[in-house]
């Protein structure tokens, strides 16, 4: 091991030999053969590499690293961040790794064993992660690192604010969803953080639940593909990710006791059935939820996590660990029934504690637990460290989360962030912008002339643009650790799951640098109605930005009158009020929404209102990537991955805000979620599950079906009929008789398919077995093959 010691401070490991990192150095400054997670610019990295090289060149071999400054120890650390975060990683097998986490739990004491199931402490002032846990040299097992979030590091300086799960889920794309979580897991890696607390899978249940937005939506099977490639990309690295929150953790209010009462069909149909596929990743670990399920603690829920449980049935070889302070009752019914891991370890108020404060240690002491099976939960944490060669080459742990603002001598400075990241953030938000509406006209009346009013907009056409509301300026950068106000644009929700707002480019000047001097600009950054339409009159164009928020409980807090959940569907700070009063003084207002999901659109058929887009939460590249869609630099793809009704009645289920102690939710619902309840009760919603409009126009043709043994495949073509470059995203339905008393209809495929203008592919989709295996399906269905037209 390396040792890296700042003066007078504590010892910080790294997992790679000197000589080793000074070959692989040497390795890729000759040959070249690994692709920089930074780019040349990021100058304290490289920096790094250059000393090193130096140090290679003069004294190849037997070097101490107590030899070295103290400021070129911290250079070595940006660059081993920087060459070892970016190899690809070559897995063990299961086996393999089973066989070291045996071998070395063989050697451990009781006390060893104790810190490797137990967090250190929410209170540890030693504590530089979210969660973690006691290192034990002499086996060369650091301290495991545990950090937020599903859209990137939270608590920690240069690092990427990626677009939320939910703007993945309307990108449609695999693709993309696989880059997301390939970025995420290399620059959780260069921060030397083990395991990657995401991704989120709980089913936005109902529209206005608080962290909906940090997971896929509505759609069991669009969170299943979410989760599967965003795992494979995170692990691909070498990073653990973990699969959260286990299981039917739906609303913020009342979550810390409310029980989940779920049928056995819709809990593996709808809310299981995305850890499923997390599994069939490979996933390392899965985190226990807050709430009861049936009744009982789901962190000691044997039905789920037990040794006959949906887990284990399912194939999970990881561990898994619980939400902070999710554990309640005693230390063996947790154990025994397939708790593994507590977090922090210590009781914050909500729970927890249970295996602390010699819980665990005094139920094994009493033969409550028995020493195989906490042989076992300790094999199951560690396997996957050796799974993924953590034990081999792994970054040192290199920032304190407990100084979030980057001080302190535990805050290296390691910059994570590249061009390559920063670039696939901003095609993400772009890919995931939502066009809902587009009365373009043209100065020729045809889709080849240049836009006079509606989207893209033609920059050299446009002469006097305003841009109006709070939405579109930067936001309030520090609120508190959770991100919890809501002032300024919105990029992500509140909570565990927000990220970081360092690097973040506001709408407003996004939109000022690339008008430049093309178009003069009059702004009001505020909701203020007055404001807006002074602003906003006889304008060329009138960009609205409006939002609504959401995020977690967390310790009870309120932002803005909303605890977690939002309260109700509208915009927030009057948005709706504000873009009527805006239309009614410009002829060409374009609106684009930040939304942590479903909003009133009544103000959508105004006249005046020519453009509309559902940006959501598009991460810290929200105003270049807005600009490129408005300005026709990207060409809009993105699908609703949820539907937006006029009413909450339309979705068929409630929050639960008032209750006299901890409620009982019955999920009555059973598989009828967004989509599938509406088309069960004939509602047409304002805007459809999978809806949305492109520049350009498709046209399909050439449709087969094929069999071949339990499988179907459906082969189609799909040809660029307009006047853009453009993607489109086919979705494959199945539709059952009514008689079935199934779903009307149910997601059970979608692709991406990239097309020059005039340009055409065949496109083939493969139905497996399991996706028809709950029910008789009469025939498929191609949605939304003219949303374009």
């Amino acid at each position: 091991m390396l040792n890296l010691a700042a003066s007078g401070g504590p010892m910080l490991l790294i997992g790679i030999r000197l000589d080793l990192f000074l070959d692989l150095v040497h390795h890729t400054v000759m040959e070249g053969n690994a692709k920089p997670l930074l780019c040349p610019s990021d100058d304290f990295a490289w920096r790094g590499v250059h000393k090193a090289w130096e140090i290679y060149n003069e004294a190849p071999t037997g070097i101490n690293i107590v030899d070295i400054d103290f400021h070129e120890r911290l250079v070595l650390a940006g660059a081993i961040a920087l060459l070892t975060s970016s190899l690809e990683v070559q897995a063990r097998t299961w086996d393999e790794a089973y066989a070291l986490a045996s071998s070395a739990v063989a050697q451990m004491t009781l006390d060893e064993k104790l810190g490797i199931a137990v967090g250190t402490g929410q209170l540890n002032p030693n504590r530089r992660c979210v969660g973690d846990t006691t290192a034990i040299p002499r086996l060369g097992i650091p301290s495991i690192c545990m950090q937020d979030g599903p859209a990137g590091l939270r608590l920690v300086r240069n690092v990427t604010g990626f677009p939320a799960g939910l703007n993945a889920a309307a990108t449609f794309s695999r693709r993309l969803m696989r880059a997301r979580g390939k970025a995420l897991g290399e620059e959780f890696r260069g921060k030397g953080v083990h395991v990657h607390l995401g991704p989120s899978l709980d089913i936005m249940r109902n529209p206005k639940m608080g962290r909906g937005w940090e997971g896929f939506g509505p759609d069991p099977y669009l969170n299943g593909e979410g989760a599967y490639e965003t795992i494979m990309g995170v692990q691909s690295v070498g990073v653990q990710a973990c699969a959260k929150h286990l299981i039917a953790n739906n609303q913020e209010h009342w979550k810390y006791g409310l029980s989940a009462n779920v049928d056995d069909r819709t809990m593996h149909e709808m809310y299981f059935y995305p850890f499923l596929r997390s599994i069939e990743a490979d996933v390392a670990s899965v985190m226990c939820a807050y709430n009861r399920v049936n009744g009982t603690s789901s962190c000691h829920r044997a039905g789920v996590l037990g040794p006959n449980g949906m887990l284990r049935k399912a194939g999970f070889k990881g561990y898994v660990v619980s939400d902070w302070g999710a554990t309640h009752d005693s230390a063996a019914e947790n154990a025994n029934n397939g708790l593994e891991m507590e977090q922090p370890g210590d009781y914050i108020v909500v729970g927890g504690g249970i295996f602390g404060g010699n819980g665990l240690r005094n139920a094994v002491n009493r033969g409550e637990v028995s020493q195989a099976r906490l042989n076992e939960m300790i094999t199951r944490i560690l396997a996957p460290f050796y799974r993924f060669d953590q034990d081999q080459e792994f970054p040192v742990t290199n920032f304190d989360a407990q100084r979030r603002d980057g001080t302190g001598p535990k805050n290296l400075r390691v910059n994570v962030r590249s061009n390559d990241h920063t670039a696939l953030a901003r095609e993400i938000a772009s890919a995931s912008a939502v066009l809902l509406k587009n009365n373009r006209t043209t100065t020729t009346g045809a889709p080849t002339g240049t836009t006079v009013r509606g989207l893209p907009v033609a920059k050299d056409r446009i002469k006097t643009i305003a841009v109006v509301g709070q939405d579109a300026r930067l936001p309030k950068l520090d609120c508190n650790e959770m991100g919890e106000c809501n002032e300024g644009t919105m990029s992500v929700g509140w909570g565990s799951g927000s990220n970081s707002l360092e690097f973040l480019v506001p709408p407003i000047d996004a939109i000022t640098s690339f008008a430049g001097s093309s178009a003069s600009i009059t702004s009001s950054p505020s909701n203020d109605l007055n404001a807006g339409v002074n602003a906003a009159r006889g304008k060329d164009v009138a960009f609205v930005f409006v939002n609504a928020m959401s995020g977690e409980l967390a310790f009870y807090a309120v932002v803005h009158g909303n605890m977690g959940d939002r309260n109700d569907l509208d915009l927030w700070w009057r948005g709706g009020s504000l873009v009527e009063r805006v239309a009614a003084v410009c002829s060409n207002t374009i609106v684009v929404v930040h939304s942590v999901g479903p909003v009133y659109f009544s103000w959508s058929n105004h006249p005046n209102v020519t453009g509309i887009i559902y940006a959501g939460t598009p991460g810290e590249q929200t105003g270049p990537s807005i600009v490129d869609v408005l300005f026709g630099n990207y060409n809009p793809s993105g699908k609703l991955p949820f539907s937006i009704a006029d009413n909450e009645a339309a979705y068929g289920t409630k929050i639960v805000y008032n209750s006299l102690g901890f409620p009982d939710l019955d999920y009555d619902e059973k598989l009828l979620l967004d989509y599938r309840y509406m088309d069960a009760n004939n509602i047409r919603p304002r805007f459809e599950f999978g809806f949305g409009l492109s520049y350009t126009t498709f046209a399909y043709s050439g449709f087969s079906l094929s069999q071949s043994g339990t499988s179907y495949t459906v082969t189609f073509t799909v040809a660029n009929t307009g006047a853009f470059a453009g993607a489109e995203k086919p979705q494959l339905y199945l539709s059952y008789p009514p008689s079935a008393g199934e779903p009307p209809k149910v997601l059970r495929g979608f692709e991406e398919v990239i097309l020059d203008v005039g340009a055409s592919s065949r496109v083939s989709m493969t139905l497996s077995q399991r996706d028809m295996r709950f029910a008789i399906w009469l025939f498929i269905c191609l949605s939304h093959v003219s949303d374009s037209l």
